[in-house]
């Protein structure tokens, strides 16, 4: 049987590892946001680059005080094996005020080994 991708999935189908980085990045916990990575991984958020847990759990930090600002997951899609989509809907004091942003991200095993945020 040919699976067709990508596939529309009710956001609370995301895996558990996704969407437990996802509420606790919407509740500013850098620490369990931080702990859904690998240790090598890669975020790329804004066109820079964050490499490794401390880099990682920096950047946690600082976007969790840059602006004030509320999340809403609004669609998760399941792009392949190891890839996945959720799009947020952000509100809030940042340039623009409001927002739609596709977090892209790939799974090794039940971590995240990459994800790139961009709208």
């Amino acid at each position: 049987m040919t699976t067709n991708w990508p596939q529309t999935i009710p956001p609370q189908a995301l895996p558990e590892v996704i969407n437990r980085y996802l509420t606790a990045h919407r509740a500013h916990d850098s620490a369990t946001a931080c702990s859904a990575f690998t240790p090598d991984a890669t975020v790329v958020d804004d066109g820079n680059s964050y490499d490794g847990s401390a880099a990682i759990e920096e950047w946690l930090d600082r976007s969790a005080t840059e602006f004030t600002y509320t999340i809403e997951l609004a669609a998760a899609q399941r792009l392949d094996a190891t890839h996945y989509m959720a799009t947020q809907h952000l509100e809030g004091d940042f340039p623009g005020g409001t927002i739609d942003l596709r977090y892209r991200f790939t799974l090794r095993g039940d971590l995240i080994e990459h994800l790139v945020i961009a709208p």
